[in-house]
């Protein structure tokens, strides 16, 4: 454990590091596209956050390497390589989309060729455990196929999520902190090698991410871009394609005894298998709403819109930090709780937590429809939407006698001035009226 935080934090300082001279680089050379229709932010941000990245990954490759524990990995096992090749194409085709805005179907192509490389060294899918049947060995085109797919799904779920600032950065720590648990427990508790790759790609995803949050949260200097986006999807999927495809399941010795007990104990095996999943089960829902959405209208699968979730979290009324901080939530829940399912399924009070924490969930979505006041006694311990004294502030303004009905806060905010850009490049939202209207965000991206 020792070696993999020691791997975790070079990467996140070297990613942290780099982050600043890479911005100042993008802003030199011109990567700082327009205003979109689709976008959130104010004024142009520079991207290309993804090259500190790309280094980051690199750095905590070499570190590994160089350690006692670690560095058998590389030894036995090819796939360390196999990511780096497939990361470095996928990588340079997202920084030249960040400079000059390539084409969807060539993002698309240059995600399946990143994929068949990895697959061509190594890193493919080679059995799956099918619950009731037992291991299925697959055949080469099979697991060629079903990496490949694999691999561009999840690309294109992190890519989609990237919408807000540090949204894609922290949904896929938190999804790679699930991960890196069970990894190492497969890892250090069952004693199976196979599964030190997997651990040793998700603790130095956990550094890339953690390096450039700070850059990256509301108000944001820069954007990860499609040269982060694709590049930690990449990653998130090189790790479930190496533990789920590549670790024997009757390694575990679970399939003993009676049926019903063997099925019992083999839970643990079958939850990888959903576990992938699971970690990005909010990207991947908005990437399939996606879809419908657009097909349904008759657009494009790749025309960009105003339509995904976390844009829906800001047309209800979320701030900009608190409907982020919700999708972190959910990704939570959902990752952690299946973790912690597939180390006690026998447990009640997991369920009943997961239960309990959802409905805590609905509420946090459900707040911006209800405008409770809090008691005067109370009123300077609140935020300044929830008191009394701003509701009266509103009633003594004769030309608008509606405003009583309306949100302290929200009336506030239309009767301001536009809040300039800041000088940093942050980004913040304008008022609720720039979601209502979807039919103008028709351009490409």
């Amino acid at each position: 454990m020792r070696d993999y935080l020691l791997t975790l934090c070079v990467t996140a300082a070297v990613t942290y590091l780099l982050t600043g001279p890479v911005r100042k680089f993008a802003i030199a050379t011109g990567a700082m596209p327009e205003i979109r229709a689709r976008d959130v932010h104010r004024e142009p941000t520079p991207r290309l956050g993804g090259i500190a990245m790309f280094f980051g990954l690199c750095a905590g490759l070499l570190v590994a390497d160089h350690l006692q524990n670690l560095n058998s990995v590389f030894e036995l096992s090819n796939e360390p390589r196999a990511l780096l090749s497939g990361a470095a194409l996928i990588w340079l085709i997202g920084v030249l989309d960040d400079k000059f805005e390539l084409d969807a179907l060539i993002k698309l192509g240059a995600q399946m060729i990143s994929a068949g490389v990895m697959v061509m060294q190594g890193l493919t899918i080679l059995w799956l455990p099918i619950p009731g049947v037992g291991t299925v060995a697959l055949t080469q085109w099979q697991g060629t196929l079903l990496t490949v797919a694999l691999v561009v799904l999840t690309i294109n779920a992190v890519n989609f999520v990237d919408g807000l600032d540090g949204l894609a950065a922290g949904m896929v720590c938190i999804a790679a902190a699930a991960f890196f648990l069970y990894a190492y427990r497969i890892w250090f508790s069952y004693g199976i090698e196979a599964a030190a790759p997997a651990t040793l790609f998700a603790a130095i995803l956990m550094g890339m991410c953690l390096g450039f949050l700070p850059h990256n949260m509301h108000p944001a200097r820069i954007f990860m871009g499609d040269s982060g986006s694709m590049l930690i999807g990449l990653i998130l999927a090189a790790s479930a394609i190496s533990i789920t495809g590549q670790v024997d399941p009757d390694a575990l010795k679970i399939f003993e005894g009676s049926t019903k007990a063997a099925t019992h104990a083999a839970l643990p095996v079958f939850i990888p298998l959903v576990l992938p999943l699971t970690i990005i089960a909010i990207p991947m829902a908005d990437l399939v709403l996606a879809i419908v959405r657009r097909t349904w209208k008759g657009q494009s699968p790749f025309a960009a819109d105003r339509g995904h979730l976390h844009h829906r979290l800001l047309e209800i009324g979320h701030s900009h930090s608190r409907a982020v901080l919700i999708m972190y939530f959910w990704s939570a829940l959902i990752a952690f709780g299946t973790l912690a399912y597939s180390v006690h399924s026998t447990s009640m009070w997991i369920v009943l937590s997961v239960v309990l924490l959802s409905a805590v969930g609905l509420v946090l979505l459900l707040l911006p429809r209800f405008s409770p006041r809090a008691p005067r006694w109370a009123e300077a311990v609140v935020p300044p939407r929830y008191r009394r004294r701003v509701r009266a502030v509103l009633d003594t303004e004769p030309e608008a006698p509606e405003a009583a009905d309306l949100a302290g806060e929200d009336r506030v905010e239309e009767e301001l001035e536009p809040v300039p850009a800041g000088v940093n490049g942050a980004t913040a939202i304008g008022h609720r009226s720039r979601f209502s209207d979807r039919s103008k965000a028709g351009a490409r991206g």
